[in-house]
């Protein structure tokens, strides 16, 4: 499949991971309910450590999401009733850690952890991003389903009609470290406009537009390079709702295509519309470094 063309006036050379490797922030490197147990267990008492990612273990509700139970806010309710206990204490405190060799119980069933895993999507059309719809539509879960058993969750968002890459994982920890507004984690779009964008247009982009829900500025804006001015490369770390689209409408422009290019240092090399693949272990690495 053709690279995906850089930015024109662009200085950084389009890049993608060799042998799949990151590369870096360059940009222009082109959910059940559990029965309360019978023999109800003593309430623990003791703390197990903080929310605080840095200590060891891992959260409870976040445990029994990676094991693909329920999702994060389905364990807290759990907890909450007193449905989960560890090494047989009943826990009913939030943001409590389970530790390696403990033993948890949903009822009386004994819940074993799940390794996290990643996969990455080349997002095509007409699929949307969410794990299940009430109108059968067709949904990016029925894209990787066959490539892990375990239960991912994708990692953002994009719109039906916007293609490109998407990751997913069941590593809550490092989803939430991605999509957090204070990460700044960036993605870079390769947008086709309904018309040319004018110098003047382009201008009032690259120094930012106030939109109905607040101002937003690309972090890299310019024309594709070897195209015409209707192909358009944006990065940006913005995760509102169709922003991209927004930015251009509000000048007057419809996008045609959008389709994202990078994510966090991932590219789409490799992968035709509709194929997924794992992560390697050092891009796992990497986004773990971001």
């Amino acid at each position: 499949m053709p690279q995906d063309k850089k930015f024109k006036g662009s200085s950084s050379r389009p890049s993608s991971p060799r042998g799949n490797k990151p590369t870096g922030n360059k940009p222009f490197a082109n959910k059940s309910g559990g029965a309360r147990p019978s023999n109800r267990p003593k309430k623990l008492k003791t703390k197990r450590g903080s929310e605080d990612s840095d200590r060891p273990g891992v959260r409870l509700n976040k445990f029994l999401a990676n094991a693909g139970l329920c999702s994060r806010r389905e364990a807290d309710e759990l907890i909450k009733t007193g449905a989960v206990s560890i090494n047989g204490e009943v826990v009913t405190e939030m943001g409590l850690r389970v530790m390696p060799g403990d033993k948890v119980l949903l009822g009386d069933k004994r819940v074993m952890g799940e390794k996290p895993v990643y996969v990455l999507l080349n997002k095509p059309k007409d699929y949307i991003t969410t794990t299940k719809d009430p109108n059968n539509r067709k949904t990016v879960m029925h894209l990787v389903h066959e490539l892990c058993k375990e239960r991912v969750y994708p990692v953002g968002r994009l719109d039906r009609n916007t293609t490109g890459v998407l990751l997913f994982t069941n590593d809550g920890g490092l989803a939430d470290k991605l999509l957090h507004p204070s990460g700044k984690v960036g993605k870079i779009y390769h947008a086709e406009l309904d018309k040319r964008l004018s110098p003047e247009h382009l201008e009032a982009l690259r120094k930012g537009l106030k939109l109905e829900d607040g101002f937003i500025k690309p972090d890299e804006i310019d024309q594709v390079e070897g195209a015409d001015a209707k192909h358009i490369g944006l990065k940006i770390h913005s995760g509102k709702n169709r922003i991209v689209r927004r930015m251009f409408e509000h000048l007057g422009y419809r996008v045609v295509k959008l389709d994202r290019v990078w994510f966090a240092g991932l590219t789409k090399k490799g992968l035709k519309r509709g194929q997924a693949r794992h992560l390697t272990p050092e891009e796992v690495v990497f986004l773990k470094r971001l």
